[in-house]
């Protein structure tokens, strides 16, 4: 039975809703941050964002002050630190490196078959993603370049509607406008950032596994699949989490999700990994790992770059830290499998965080993916799945 059109219950009403942290000492936290990216940033699109930062979070704080409700606050906090900042970026043409890497990867597919340089020589020439990510492009390789062809919208866009649909009805705008106006995912969505599409298409597939329907869920795991890497967790933590509530005609939701998710992921990837196995290589694995002469530009001093960089051997000490914690992460799903999706968001999110602090070449901004599952996982206002299973066999029964 489908538990999408559920009355909401009782302990559903009382159970308090996602609250926007609307007091003003988080939004002059926010604003100091900004200033010191501003300053001390060397990425031009960065600075102006940080500018902006400054005075959309001070404005913010102004408002909660004064007791303006959290809502207005948000609102504002988004049109400074998002929407004015997009707007001017766009009218300058100034972007992350990440816009021209995915609209150049688009113009590549559109004429090689394959979004991957068959040579590339210096960081510029990579594009670490799968072949999925250049979607994202193929409005500006087919249209020309233009404001409304810019890859940062339609990556933007997808992010936003994805988070928004996995998002539990009556509980979005609030949690919707704390992602926006987050530093972590504000600068992205106006500068450009690839991380966004791939985190909320996995809010959205352990959405739709919480919801029971996998099929749906092994579409949205499988496309983010397609797009990034670090997807790929996301699939084991929907697949545990439809075990964990499977019963009945529901014994089959947890192949299904995977068949379709390995379906969905097959066709997008492997063709252009077909047409040049060695680029493919190169690109998405060899790169990302360090194992190229050209170093990547993500180099934030966490552990695992820290290792890399400054011990012999450190780059192998890093990728064994690294399969320690994937496979912790493993035994914990197989163990104690993930009751409820805020459960399988936070685990998630964990087995992220460590990957992010154990990758060689890593930066923080790859933290947006633990930030938007942890911000999911606290909007959910229901309980469990099999909770609302047994909710709707109650009610039915109730009025028999």
């Amino acid at each position: 039975m489908a538990t999408t059109a559920l009355p909401t219950t009782l302990d559903q009403q009382r159970r308090p809703r996602f609250a926007l942290p609307a007091g003003p000492g988080w939004w002059t936290f926010c604003a100091a941050a900004s200033l010191a990216l501003a300053a001390l940033t060397s990425l031009g699109p960065h600075r102006v964002w940080g500018a902006f930062g400054v005075l959309g979070y001070a404005a913010a704080a102004a408002l909660a002050a004064r007791g303006r409700p959290a809502l207005t606050v948000g609102a504002a906090a988004v049109t400074g630190v998002f929407v004015l900042p997009l707007v001017v970026l766009l009218a300058l043409d100034r972007a992350q490196l990440e816009v021209e890497v995915v609209a150049r990867s688009a113009a590549l597919l559109l004429a090689d078959g394959t979004p991957y340089a068959a040579r590339p020589l210096i960081p510029e020439d990579f594009t670490p993603y799968l072949p999925g990510m250049a979607a994202f492009g193929l409005p500006e390789a087919v249209a020309g370049a233009g404001p409304l062809t810019d890859p940062r919208l339609w990556m933007g866009a997808a992010f936003l509607a994805a988070f928004a649909y996995a998002l539990p009805t009556g509980a979005r705008r609030e949690p919707l406008l704390w992602v926006a106006a987050c530093p972590l995912v504000a600068l992205p969505l106006a500068v450009g950032g690839v991380d966004l599409p791939v985190a909320g298409l996995m809010c959205l597939g352990l959405a739709e596994a919480a919801r029971g329907r996998g099929g749906r869920a092994g579409l949205w795991l499988g496309l983010a699949a397609a797009l990034k890497w670090t997807a790929w967790p996301a699939l084991p933590v929907a697949l545990a989490l439809l075990a964990a509530g499977s019963a009945g005609d529901r014994r089959q939701d947890g192949p299904r999700c995977a068949f379709v998710a390995l379906l969905t992921a097959a066709a997008l990837v492997l063709p252009a990994a077909w047409r040049d196995p060695g680029a493919f290589h190169a690109h998405v694995i060899a790169f990302p790992l360090g194992l190229t002469d050209a170093v990547s530009f993500a180099a934030s001093p966490l552990p695992g770059h820290l290792l890399a960089t400054h011990v012999p051997g450190g780059r192998t000490l890093a990728l064994l830290l690294l399969e320690v914690s994937a496979l912790l992460v493993a035994v914990s799903l197989l163990l104690r499998p993930p009751a409820t999706a805020p459960d399988a968001a936070l685990r998630l999110a964990v087995g992220l965080l460590l990957a992010i602090a154990f990758l060689p070449a890593t930066r923080f901004g790859y933290l947006v993916h633990p930030l938007v599952l942890a911000v999911w996982a606290m909007a959910r206002p229901s309980g469990s799945r099999s909770t609302l299973v047994r909710d709707e066999n109650d009610q039915k029964k109730a009025t028999r």
